[in-house]
């Protein structure tokens, strides 16, 4: 090929053309050529960099991005978290405020009992006390004592079940009393008619002419027939016992902080009614009559 080229040379008049020239010719072009190449690969390289670079600028945005998403979802959590905790707030202080007005209510309306319902001064009747129960020398207060005292018999006296009444006749009108029954663990308290059986076996309900509520083994009872459940919110530490003779109604009250208890409604009284304590055993605690002033 370089032969042709060499002989095409001399035969326009290029005689003295040597290889020597047309090796330089070869090696300009070669180097010009590997000048254009290299600058295309520095330009191509420099474009490969650029997207590297852009690359890394874009890794870096989407981290910080992430970064600010995390730490948006970190502050969003705390909010939530702060608003859950103001929200529990809020709803103790609303429970706390429906509890206090609920109380008034009822604070109100046991005052308003009050003014309504003859107050008396009760003591209890010895006579009717079971042997098992001990009374206190003013009359206020009863108590389990073993062994039994011996008593003198007589129709009044409770045998059967260990139970004592109040001095009281209740006939006509409205009255009410409070007993204090903190330290006593099972009682029943409440009325009945002065005729009821003292012998034999009784069971305590407004068929037998009982109307009371009990305590008995941590759970309060209505002596209904059968027994009603009663759901209290807090332990009782003294009960208002209201008996309207004409209406028919025996209700409890809670007097700590006024809350109703339970009613005996439009009930069928005839004769006298008389107030009614049980004792259920020797750790049954006391039970007191609170002397009204």
């Amino acid at each position: 090929m370089i032969k042709l080229f060499t002989v095409t040379l001399a035969a326009i008049g290029y005689e003295k053309f040597a290889w020597k020239g047309v090796i330089e010719l070869l090696r300009t072009g070669m180097f010009i050529i590997g000048i254009y190449y290299c600058r295309k690969i520095d330009n191509k390289l420099g474009d490969l960099q650029k997207k590297i670079d852009k690359g890394e600028q874009d890794k870096y945005k989407i981290k910080q991005e992430k970064d600010n998403t995390a730490q948006e979802k970190d502050n969003i959590a705390l909010e939530k978290e702060q608003l859950k905790k103001e929200n529990e707030q809020l709803k103790k202080e609303n429970e706390q405020f429906k509890k206090e007005i609920e109380r008034k209510k009822a604070q109100f309306k046991s005052d308003w009992r009050k003014e309504e319902f003859q107050t008396v001064n009760l003591t209890l009747d010895a006579a009717t006390a079971h042997p098992a129960l001990f009374l206190s020398e003013e009359g206020r207060r009863v108590t389990w004592q073993e062994p039994c005292q011996e008593l003198p018999s007589c129709p009044e006296r409770f045998v059967s079940i260990p139970c004592v009444l109040g001095q009281l006749h209740v006939s006509s009108e409205r009255y009410f009393w409070e007993v204090e029954v903190q330290d006593a663990h099972s009682w029943d308290l409440g009325v009945c008619r002065n005729n009821v059986a003292r012998k034999g076996r009784v069971t305590v309900s407004p068929q037998n002419g009982f109307w009371a509520i009990r305590l008995y083994d941590g759970e309060y009872w209505s002596l209904t027939s059968p027994e009603t459940s009663l759901t209290l919110k807090e332990k009782l530490c003294r009960v208002g016992v209201f008996v309207d003779y004409k209406a028919g109604d025996v209700s409890f009250y809670n007097m700590t902080d006024g809350s109703h208890i339970y009613t005996f409604s439009k009930q069928a009284f005839y004769g006298g009614l008389r107030p009614l304590f049980r004792l259920w055993s020797s750790d049954s605690g006391p039970l007191t009559i609170v002397q009204v002033d």
